[in-house]
């Protein structure tokens, strides 16, 4: 598949096109195929590659699922024209991943079952806690309509291919001059002086004409729409209101308590006192001194090399046999009440042990243990409940079966409604869930006012919704905008301005004058010389990459310039002086920038890897794929 299933669960979030690992910078722009077929004929499948078909099914749910972002993008509805150039690149997309995998397959590169498990528990959506969770991965891979096995397939197909892509990084290398010269780039240091001529001290001047006003709003229409909103109704079902309708028997208890008896067996626990030294004619001593009669508690405090017990008397408390090394366990296990052990020896050195009591292991009845069963059993059953109602609706979804009112009586779902769900930042009490979102602003909700759904809220809820009313952006009026469009011809006159007088200024500054005379003239601050590097934090983007674009200075000649803003204005800038690193003075530097390159051409390596791939490949394209 194009979308990588695990980023399919997380809230259903539109990938661009990528798969593990260094395949991901691969899919945004290759070269066309090597003999391409297209056809508007019928047939399941929207492409053929190599004689192997990707599946029409496959296609059209990226789609589905691309659809919302898309139109977040183009303002609430994509436009014809583009909506069959980004369909063709989706299914490009789909041909490149297909091209991969078959080269992966036929290249021999496999997942294991070990790695594929690895990366199944690793997948952040199966995740409680920070830990795997089997009932959330149930869940999670209901809500997205993927089976378990289609599920492992793809982690299978991916792993190979990542493998593959990591193959052919693997051929690069560097030379020792070539790690110099990164590192020299890399460790470069400029002095530079700069001075920021910002549109708020050069923009001072009458209010905008209302013509300019009126013509700017025309012009940027796009950036004065209301938000895409609609009205909402809503069911939903919590993993606590299943919980509370399951009924547990007392024959179902017995027979949980009869599983699961070996949890409560409460183990043999041991009451030990000990003296720990380092050397074996000292311990032997000690032993014969507790033997005849010295009392073993002060002889702990005042011989003992163990801090943690030896002012307490060497006591250790009651411990079970998970609580101490192995050979110090086995002592203590096969002593008697009251014994003394001769010394015996662990990695911490000897010990003298004294056994001062033992506490059976004993099992816990049922009746001591009914209230924690039945708890267990009901969140278990719960459980299995939640996810084949969730496993139905979705059926019921995906086949059209049902009307909202209809699947809420059916299902005991609890209903509400929201007046208000905003695109991207949802509404009360459903919150901003990224996977709603994406399915309520669907073509499948907004277009055919569909049921959609069910939709994860969390761990223990799930959702289904139906548009009742679409409100799409529309313009603000402009009596409500006016005054951020006059602060914008402000800040585009102060910008204007501002460059004209940086200009000028670099002239004067060409022409030989100081820079503080330049910049005191012109009224604003600059900050005394400094040096800095390529990812210096405390100079602006703009004015940092300007530094280093150019030559280097010299003893003789500065390099000057005027740079344009993002945010407005511009900076008059002075590069003064220039530091050059060491080769091979600092090893750890040298090893992450080797790492580093190597990483950045492995990555074209494998770009151009595909590229031949694709211009080889055969493929036949069915144009009316999508539905």
């Amino acid at each position: 598949m194009l979308q990588k299933i695990g980023d399919k669960l997380q809230g259903q979030r539109w990938l661009s096109f990528s798969i593990l690992g260094l395949l991901a910078i691969l899919f945004a722009a290759w070269g066309a195929y090597g003999i391409v077929d297209f056809t508007t004929g019928g047939g399941n499948y929207a492409a053929k590659v190599n004689g192997e078909e990707v599946r029409a099914e496959d296609v059209n749910r990226a789609w589905q699922q691309q659809q919302p972002q898309l139109a977040r993008m183009f303002n609430g509805e994509i436009p014809v024209d583009q909506r069959e150039a980004l369909q063709s690149r989706l299914l490009d997309s789909f041909v490149k991943e297909k091209v991969v995998a078959q080269r992966a397959d036929k290249m021999g590169f496999r997942a294991t079952d070990a790695q594929v498990v690895r990366a199944f528990q690793a997948e952040s959506a199966f995740q409680v806690d920070g830990k795997f969770d089997p009932m959330a991965a149930r869940a999670r891979l209901a809500q997205a309509g993927i089976s378990e096995s289609a599920y492992v397939a793809d982690q299978r197909r991916q792993l190979a291919m990542s493998q593959l892509a990591g193959a052919v990084g693997a051929t690069d290398f560097l030379t020792t001059k070539e790690i110099e010269r990164l590192q020299l780039l890399q460790g470069e240091q400029r002095e530079v002086r700069f001075a920021l001529l910002t549109p708020q001290q050069f923009g001072a001047g009458p209010a905008p004409a209302a013509e300019a006003i009126d013509a700017y709003y025309k012009a940027h229409a796009n950036e004065f729409l209301t938000t895409e909103s609609v009205k909402l109704a809503y069911a939903e079902l919590s993993l606590a209101d299943v919980a509370a309708k399951v009924m547990v028997s007392e024959a179902q208890l017995r027979e949980k308590y009869a599983a699961t008896r070996d949890n409560y067996v409460e183990a043999e626990r041991r009451h030990a006192r000990h003296i720990l030294v380092k050397d074996k004619a000292e311990a032997d001593a000690l032993y014969a001194q507790v033997v005849g009669g010295k009392d073993f508690a002060a002889l702990a405090k005042e011989k003992s090399q163990d801090p943690g017990s030896a002012t307490q008397g060497g006591d250790l408390g009651w411990s079970d046999r998970n609580a101490f090394v192995a050979e110090f366990t086995a002592a203590l296990f096969a002593m008697k009440e009251g014994e003394i052990s001769k010394p015996v020896k662990t990695q911490f050195g000897y010990h003298i042990i004294k056994l001062e009591g033992i506490q059976a292991g004993k099992s816990k009845g049922f009746d001591e243990v009914k209230a924690e069963l039945e708890a267990q059993l009901k969140r278990d059953m719960a459980g299995d409940k939640f996810g084949e109602t969730q496993e139905q609706l979705q059926q019921r979804l995906d086949k059209g079966a049902g009307g909202f009112e209809e699947l809420v009586k059916e299902f005991g779902l609890k209903s509400g409604s929201v007046d208000r769900f905003e695109r991207g930042k949802g509404g009360a009490p459903l919150g901003a869930d990224a996977g709603l979102n994406e399915l309520v602003f669907g073509d499948k909700a907004i277009n055919q006012r569909a049921v959609v759904g069910p939709v994860a809220l969390g761990e223990e809820n799930i959702l289904i919704a139906k548009v009742i009313e679409h409100r799409p952006a529309a313009p603000k009026p402009l009596a409500e905008v006016k005054d951020s469009i006059v602060a914008a011809l402000v800040r585009e006159r102060g910008t204007e301005a501002a460059r004209k007088a940086a200009d000028a200024a670099l002239a004067r500054l060409v022409a030989g004058e100081s820079f503080d005379k330049v910049v005191g003239d012109l009224k604003v601050k600059s900050e005394a010389a400094k040096f800095v590097t390529r990812n210096a934090a405390d100079v602006p983007v703009q004015v940092r990459a300007a530094v280093f674009a150019g030559a280097r200075p010299t003893k003789d000649k500065s390099v000057l310039k005027v740079v344009s803003l993002d945010e407005g204005g511009a900076a008059l800038v002075a590069v003064t002086d220039v530091k050059l690193p060491k080769p091979g003075e600092d090893a750890t530097a040298q090893q992450l920038i080797a790492q580093m390159e190597l990483r950045r051409r492995g990555m074209a390596d494998t770009d151009a890897y595909v590229a031949e791939l694709l211009r080889t490949a055969k493929v036949k394209k069915n144009i009316k794929a999508f539905n």
